[in-house]
């Protein structure tokens, strides 16, 4: 889809690699917030912004709470997902 790495949980992705950035689904809910933080970004590699998305620059995952701060965000907001079902 993108070129990238992804992790999966219950087949939804929930973060990304892409580069050096890290894709973010964080949900309409929490994007807002998201885009407020330092080293954030509009996830736009479609050529326009993808709501519920962000690209999180390396700076912004540095340490392992940063890390963990966007995995547990993401994780959180697809876990309110219904699972993928496979075809």
């Amino acid at each position: 889809m993108f070129g990238g790495l992804a992790f999966l949980d219950r087949g939804l992705m929930f973060v990304g690699v892409s580069g050096s950035k890290l894709m973010a689904r964080v949900g309409k809910e929490n994007y807002a917030d998201s885009l407020r933080r330092e080293h954030v970004r509009e996830m736009d590699f479609t050529g326009k912004p993808m709501q519920g998305y962000v690209y999180v620059e390396p700076p912004g995952i540095e340490t392992e709470e940063q890390l963990q701060f966007w995995l547990r965000r993401c994780k959180g907001f697809v876990g309110t997902l219904p699972a993928k079902t496979s075809k």
